[in-house]
This record gives structure tokens, C-alpha cells and sequence, in this order.
């Protein structure tokens, strides 16, 4: 890790945002597919929401939910795991910050993605649309895709996921 995200990684670790745990590859490696099963779902939710009608909000969800376990992935590699009340925020932050440049505009999406998931779950009359749900489902493929080489260059035992 590069000495100035060890700074901000220590700052937040005192702030109460993070801990440092030594988290064992049997539970990143559930993690990770655990988040496969959630792209999975919404694909297989996006490809059925005509016949079957499926609200956005569902396959929304399901890709939204594997980019957060594969960002918790990301940080529990790194030997972090949130710890605040805003797990989700933070993890989004931090996987940007350890995942670098080359995913400045997956975490962008990722983030709006939260913001979006908040709004319909806890304010229901912000429904989403179908092109919105859409875009979540390819943004956690692209992701997906991404994160997984990244933990495999990272930790060649990881590499069979």
C-alpha cells in the first residue's frame, strides 16, 4: 500500500470508520462468490422482468449488492473492514482509494448507485427506470470483471474465482 493511503487508512481507523483485521481468504473468497451469485440474479432478473414483471428496483439491487461484496472483498484483502454507520458509504470510498484511477468511473457509478438504492428503499415515491437498472446491471458486470483480475494480480490463490 502506498504511504499516504496508509495515512488516510490510520486517520480512519481512529476516526472509528475502519479497523485493521487479518480476514481469512475462506470468507473473500465467499465474498466473491457470493458477488457472483448477485450478478448472476441480475441478469438473470434483467433478462426476465418483461415476462415475469420485475420491478427495476429488484435487479437494481442484486447488482448494486455484488459490487458491495466485492468492494468489501477488496478491503478485507487489504485487511480492512468498515466499522461505522455508514458501512456502505465507506467501503465505496476506501475500494476506490486502494483500487486507483482505473476505476475512478466505476466507483462514480458505484456511489451514485447508493445514492439511488437509498432513495427508492427509503423514499419509495423515487421510483428508478428501467434504463437506470439497466446501466447498474452493466456497471456491476464491467466491475465485476475489473475487481476480480485486480484481487487475482493481488493474491495468485484468489485467481481460481
Amino acid at each position: 500500500m502506498k504511504k499516504n493511503l496508509e495515512k488516510y487508512f490510520a486517520d480512519y481507523i481512529q476516526k472509528g470508520y475502519l479497523k485493521k483485521e487479518n480476514i481469512g481468504l475462506d470468507q473473500i473468497k465467499s465474498l466473491i462468490q457470493s458477488a457472483e451469485k448477485d450478478l448472476h440474479d441480475a441478469k438473470v432478473l434483467l433478462e426476465a422482468r418483461k415476462i415475469l414483471d420485475i420491478s427495476e428496483e429488484r435487479y437494481y439491487t442484486a447488482a448494486y449488492t455484488s459490487m458491495l461484496k466485492l468492494a468489501r472483498a477488496v478491503l478485507f484483502l487489504n485487511e480492512l473492514r468498515p466499522s461505522d454507520g455508514q458501512q456502505h458509504r465507506t467501503t465505496i470510498e476506501v475500494a476506490g482509494l486502494i483500487l486507483g484511477d482505473e476505476f475512478s468511473k466505476l466507483i462514480l457509478d458505484f456511489d451514485k448507485m447508493r445514492k439511488k438504492r437509498n432513495e427508492f428503499t427509503y423514499e419509495p415515491k423515487y421510483p428508478i427506470s428501467e434504463a437506470e437498472a439497466k446501466k447498474a446491471v452493466d456497471s456491476a458486470g464491467e466491475f465485476f470483471r475489473k475487481v476480480k483480475k485486480y484481487i487475482s494480480e493481488i493474491d495468485p490463490q484468489l485467481k481460481l474465482f
